[in-house]
């Protein structure tokens, strides 16, 4: 399989693999489920499906067993509809990227707040010394006979 291949089918799995679990799968325990990616392997025979939940731990848990009990039907609705050859096995993996961007999100609110007490110190803050603590001995033998040194 070449790779724009490959993209397509991932992209049409994820199509199938959507309107399924909106309008088929009645599962209560699944929760607001978005799927982000689909990744199919060089050989087309495995699907990993990247998906994220809206809700807390709690709910994310239930999704996840609502989402392992309905791979069998998902897979065969998947085979029928794209009249593949071989349907790819499924695999539903939670998408981290909301965590991490959290995590991102509090990293830099912490920069910034450790960039504002930093200025704020400077703002009050004064040389040690002079403004210039530089000695500039060779411009002023330069200003006397003309040359430098």
């Amino acid at each position: 399989m070449s790779s724009p291949y490959r993209a397509k089918v991932a992209e049409q799995i994820k199509v199938v693999l959507a309107e399924m679990l909106e309008r088929r799968i009645k599962d209560p325990r699944l929760g607001f489920v978005t799927l982000t990616d689909v990744r199919l392997t060089g050989d087309g025979r495995e699907a990993t499906v990247f998906y994220t939940v809206l809700g807390d731990a709690d709910s994310r848990a239930d999704t996840a067993a609502a989402l392992a009990s309905a791979t069998g039907l998902l897979r065969s609705t998947v085979g029928k509809q794209l009249g593949m050859k071989f349907t790819p096995t499924l695999s539903f993996v939670l998408d981290g990227v909301e965590e991490e961007a959290a995590q991102i999100e509090e990293a830099l609110a912490r920069a910034r707040a450790l960039d504002a007490e930093v200025a704020a110190r400077a703002a009050g803050a004064s040389y040690a010394g002079e403004a210039d603590p530089y000695r500039r001995e060779a411009e002023d033998d330069a200003d006397q006979d003309g040359r430098i040194d």
